[in-house]
Formats: structure tokens, C-alpha cells, sequence
């Protein structure tokens, strides 16, 4: 099947299963169209199972390994994604809760992989650098999926901005702390010799190098080009033009940032955060105000229905027995409970020096929703004997966390979030 005809069948099955959705569940448009391709993918297994003969299990598993899911998140949608999430936040409350986005995005990423790792090592026997690795691949949150979530929840502005803000910054965090910890975990499994002193510090130098690199350099190109891209709107008031030139800086920039080894994900979100409020404020016109964020908020829908599906199917490529199964649960609460050290401590550190709204510590940690990025970064792991259980455990950690969190969040901030806590 050519790349064509594999996304002609992805949007057919989206409009599909979105509609069922809309006309029986009436779920929230994402959440629904991965439920129902769950339980469309579930139910071919089972017709499998008791009519052997059809093996059409065995046909979409094969499709569904040819799609190859983590190229096509990583190297493709996952930019447009940030870029449309960011969008939507302003520089202006960004800069009030900075402290708050800054200490989560990376203070929080760092805990959560921590308690993360060293549980899921102590659990299932599994290295503790390898541990590391899913604990930094299940710490970073979906921002697409909050946001969509929380949109009918009427919380305070504040809340909100530190929810946008930390999901779409620990993204790009977390996946360059992925990188540094797969390098070293799996850099150490294929040549290990001599010395041991040297080796470490020379591979914690390394470390330390490539995540300046990456993180520093993604959002230093993103606000370069957001800049160039920001001067040749000014000068141009064509909205089916200037529509085009942001999805240019996203499609580009991301590309760009891949090939010279930066951060694309932290790339798009400081590109899509300047246009979205810079280039909206000074640079477009009413008119292309109202196109370009119409234009991006389709993308956004579009590009979302479209993950969720595959997230739906890619069960096709796992494999389950009671171990991963037992490995799996354990890792729900495991991800949970590292959620909330990420979120409770930062917001202590600060808590004697600013307010902050109401339930916002059980809002932001039931509302850490996970996603495809996690999936994607599990596929791409190398591959090693731990793989299988690591790509398991993700799958079943996302999907509880979409499923069940994100039907529970609205409900919850809507209860905890509206009043403003006392201080």
C-alpha cells in the first residue's frame, strides 16, 4: 500500500468513525474516534479468534507495521501539533506563570522520569537506565488532549495558561531528555569495556552537551524564524498567502531543526507562540487574523482525529500476556503517582511567593493526559529484549489515561477549579 493510499484509508476511517461517535456516543471528538477504533480493532481480534480462516488480524497487523506510526508523528504531525498549540496561548499570560511552566517543563519532567524509572526497575527487574528511558517517554503530557478537554471547564484564565504552557513545554523537554537517556542506556548496552570513571563523565558531559543543544538550540530557531516569518507578513496583506507562509515556517522549520540536531518539538512551540500572538497582533489583519487561526484550529482537529485513530490501532502491533499485562497496571499508578510529585513540587517551591487558583495540584495531575508521543517514542526505541514491554506498558498507560482521564478531567476542574484559592 503506497503512503497515498495509507492516508487516504487513515481519513476515510477518521470521517468514519467520527461520525458513529457523533451519532451514538457523542464522546468528545477525538477521545471517540480512538474508542471506537479500539473496539473496531478489538473485535476483529475476537471474529479472528473464532473464525481463523479470515486472517484479517494478520492483514492490518502487517499495515499497521508498514505505516511505520512513530516516523509519521515525529517527523510529521507532531510539529503541526505544537505549532496549532501554541497558537492559541499568549506570550502575555505566559509571562505572568513562567516561573510555574518553567519549573514543571523541567524540574517535573525530571522527577516524574525519575520516580518513573527507578519504580518500574525495582517492578519488573529491568535495567535502571533502560527504566529511565520509558520513565522519560511517559512523562510528557498531551497539550492537544488537555486543552481539548478543559475547553468547557470555565476555569480561571491563570489555570489554564499554566496547563497550555507546561503541556506544551514539557513535549519538547521530555523528548530530548528521551534522546539523552536513550544514548546513554543503549550506548552503554552495545560497548561496555574497561574503565569506569572516564566513560561515565565523558558520557554525562556528552549528555549535558546534547541537551543544551537541542533543547537551547530549538528555541533559538524557532524565535529566529518566527522573527524572519513575522517581517514578511508585515509587508504582505494576503490572507490565502499568509496562511501559507505559517504553514511554511511550521512544515519547514521543524525539518530544519531535525536535520541541524535541534529540538523540532521546542522549535514549534516557541514559533507557533510568537506568531500566534506577535505576528496575530502586528503583522495580520482582521481579516487574516480570522483565516490563519480558523486555518490552524482545522489542522489541530483534523491532525488530532487522525492520531487518535492510529493510537486506536497500533494495538495490532503489540503483544500481551499476564506479565505485561500486571507490568501495565502498574504502571498506571506508577505514572500517576510520578504526575503528581512533578506537579505538587514545584507548585510547594513556590507557593510562599505567588496565589494560585483553586485545586490546581489534583487538576493538573489528573489532567496530565498522555498521547501519541509516547507511543511514537516507545516504537522508536531500539531494539532489545525490554522493548516489548516498555511499547505495552505505554500503550496501556495512554490509553487509560485518554480514555478514562480525559471523560473524568472536565467534571473535576469544573468541581475544583472555578473559585480562586485563599491565601
Amino acid at each position: 500500500m503506497t503512503i497515498l493510499q495509507l492516508a487516504s484509508l487513515l481519513i476515510v476511517l477518521a470521517g468514519a468513525f467520527g461520525a458513529i461517535n457523533y451519532l451514538f456516543l457523542k464522546l468528545p471528538g477525538a477521545i471517540g474516534i480512538l474508542v471506537v477504533a479500539l473496539a473496531a480493532s478489538i473485535g476483529v481480534m475476537v471474529l479472528d479468534h473464532f473464525l481463523p480462516g479470515i486472517g484479517a488480524s494478520a492483514i492490518i497487523r502487517e499495515t499497521v507495521q508498514d505505516f511505520e506510526f512513530s516516523a509519521a508523528l515525529l517527523e510529521g504531525m507532531l510539529g503541526l501539533l505544537l505549532f496549532a498549540g501554541a497558537m492559541h496561548v499568549k506570550l502575555s499570560d505566559l509571562h505572568g506563570e513562567w516561573p510555574v511552566v518553567l519549573l514543571m517543563a523541567t524540574l517535573g519532567v525530571a522527577l516524574s522520569t525519575a520516580v518513573v524509572g527507578v519504580g518500574f526497575s525495582w517492578l519488573t527487574g529491568m535495567p535502571l537506565m533502560v527504566a529511565l528511558v520509558f520513565g522519560a517517554l511517559i512523562s510528557p503530557t498531551d497539550p492537544v488532549a488537555v486543552l481539548g478537554v478543559l475547553r468547557d471547564a470555565s476555569l480561571p484564565r491563570t489555570l489554564e495558561t499554566k496547563i497550555a504552557g507546561e503541556s506544551l513545554f514539557n513535549d519538547g523537554v521530555g523528548y530530548v531528555v528521551y534522546l539523552v537517556l536513550v544514548g546513554l542506556a543503549f550506548g552503554q548496552a552495545e560497548g561496555h569495556g574497561g574503565g569506569h570513571g572516564t566513560g561515565e563523565a565523558s558520557q554525562l558531559e556528552t549528555a549535558a552537551r546534547l541537551f543544551a543543544q537541542e533543547a537551547l538550540g530549538g528555541a533559538l530557531l524557532g524565535a529566529l524564524l518566527g522573527w524572519i516569518t513575522f517581517s514578511v507578513m508585515r509587508r504582505i496583506d494576503d490572507y490565502a498567502l499568509e496562511v501559507l507562509i505559517t504553514l511554511g515556517l511550521a512544515f519547514g522549520g521543524y525539518q530544519l531543526a531535525v536535520a541541524l540536531h535541534l529540538s523540532g518539538p521546542i522549535f514549534a512551540v516557541v514559533a507557533g507562540l510568537f506568531i500566534g500572538d506577535v505576528g496575530m497582533k502586528y503583522a495580520m489583519c482582521e481579516e487574516t487574523r480570522r483565516y490563519v487561526g480558523a486555518f490552524w484550529v482545522m489542522v489541530d482537529e483534523i491532525l488530532n482525529a487522525v492520531l487518535f485513530l492510529m493510537i486506536g490501532v497500533e494495538v495490532f502491533a503489540l503483544t500481551f500476556d499476564i506479565d505485561t499485562l500486571k507490568a501495565g497496571a502498574f504502571a498506571i499508578g506508577l505514572a500517576l503517582a510520578a504526575r503528581l510529585i512533578a506537579v505538587a513540587v514545584p507548585i510547594l517551591i513556590l507557593r510562599p511567593f505567588r496565589r494560585f487558583s483553586r485545586g490546581v495540584i489534583p487538576i493538573m495531575t489528573w489532567g496530565g493526559l498522555k498521547g501519541g508521543i509516547s507511543v511514537a517514542l516507545a516504537l522508536a526505541l531500539p531494539e532489545s529484549e525490554w522493548k516489548p514491554l516498555i511499547l505495552t506498558s505505554t500503550y496501556i498507560v495512554v490509553i487509560f489515561s485518554i480514555i478514562v482521564q480525559g471523560l473524568t478531567i472536565g467534571r473535576l476542574a469544573t468541581r475544583l477549579g472555578r473559585e480562586p484559592e485563599l491565601v
